[in-house]
């Protein structure tokens, strides 16, 4: 019964992820608004049949700003995730596959990554680099690889015991041939795990310095920003806050439900 209702709730997930996903990459197409269109005549209007979301300070659709917002998070999120994937990847295959002084020396590079603050380094370094959708999507996919790293170097150090592994080595196979064909394919579960996770912990660090003002700029909308500029306004136009952080609240639970289904069916595998 635990695993029909695990089965059930990444099915409800991954089906508001599509949804998410498809929403906002047909924003154009799904409401008539600008994300930064200006409405002064309809200021603070509070959300009804039209405008579904309500309305902000200088007018501007609520709703098409979420989706647009909504955009944005997810492609830092699937990229900066990617990014990360391949660094973590290529740093814990060779960890684990060369062992000796290069293991050691990669591995105390990932642990002293570890020790270091994420949010505050990404800020850091946003602040001094022009906070960019391209420039976000690196800075976090950099600073998001450790973990992955230490879980493919585990699994590497546990298949190059296997004994196919052995018989490879025996026949005279090269190094790059047993990696790629005999290595990464068992490493690839766990590494997808950790993949998918990581888009979650991207858009949540996304979000951060988008509210903290060092990541995404006005006038371009981001569901990080969007809680921002709605502060100051929490008390009287509550909805400027609680629509952008549903959508992030839903994005990041669904990410997360998928991974540990994804997670469960590697285990189980």
């Amino acid at each position: 019964m635990r695993r029909l209702e695990a089965g059930r709730a990444a099915k409800v997930a991954g089906t508001v992820l599509l949804v998410l996903a498809i929403g906002s990459a047909a924003a154009p197409l799904l409401t008539p608004y600008l994300p930064d269109g200006i409405d002064l005549a309809n200021r603070r209007n509070a959300p009804s049949f039209t405008p579904l979301f309500g309305t902000d300070e200088l007018g501007r659709d609520v709703f098409t700003r979420t989706l647009f917002g909504t955009r944005v998070s997810l492609v830092i999120g699937l990229l900066a995730a990617a990014v990360a994937a391949a660094v973590g990847v290529t740093v814990g295959a060779l960890s684990g596959y060369a062992r000796g002084w290069t293991d050691t020396l990669l591995m105390r590079m990932t642990d002293a990554m570890l020790s270091v603050p994420t949010l505050p380094l990404l800020m850091i370094a946003a602040a001094i680099l022009e906070p960019s959708v391209a420039v976000l999507i690196l800075l976090i996919g950099l600073a998001g690889w450790m973990e992955t790293a230490r879980i493919v170097r585990a699994e590497f150090l546990s298949l190059t015991e296997r004994p196919y592994v052995e018989a490879a080595r025996a026949v005279g196979a090269p190094p790059w041939r047993i990696v790629i064909r005999h290595l990464l394919p068992g490493a690839a579960p766990a590494a997808a795990v950790a993949a998918t996770l990581a888009v979650g912990r991207a858009i949540l660090l996304e979000s951060a310095m988008s509210f903290f003002g060092v990541g995404i700029q006005p006038p371009q909308p981001s569901l990080g920003n969007m809680l921002y500029q709605a502060q100051s306004s929490m008390s009287t136009e509550p909805w400027l806050a609680v629509f952008p952080g549903a959508f992030i609240f839903l994005t990041v639970l669904s990410v997360y439900v998928v991974g540990a289904e994804v997670g469960r069916e590697s285990s189980s595998s």
